[in-house]
């Protein structure tokens, strides 16, 4: 049980790390928006690449006020809110099986 306990730590340590590094993306992205830069920069495409897919979900939504995009702050909940459920979720479950409370 001690192997699963691990694993389940590493996986809620994975995804903090994962989540994390998606929060700082799309964060740059935010501000990369705001700045004039080229679009084709091989950095300013990857942002894209990696942020377009969750930023899709929450544009299907209307939340554009004006030239203001709301879905970037969705995206940050969403983010937060999973990061927060699963890592929960798995120590709690690691935590069981080590025998703990």
């Amino acid at each position: 049980m001690f192997i699963i306990a691990e694993i389940l730590k590493a996986l809620a340590m994975l995804v903090n790390g994962i989540t994390t590094i998606l929060y700082w993306l799309l964060f740059a992205r935010i501000i990369v928006s705001w700045i004039p830069v080229d679009p084709y920069s091989s950095i300013v495409q990857f942002l894209y690449q990696v942020t377009d897919p969750i930023l899709s979900w929450f544009r299907q939504i209307p939340l554009r006020i004006g030239a203001i995009d709301f879905s970037p702050i969705l995206a940050f909940i969403f983010l937060y809110f999973v990061n927060r459920v699963l890592v929960t979720i798995l120590l709690t479950i690691a935590y069981k099986f080590q025998g703990g409370m």
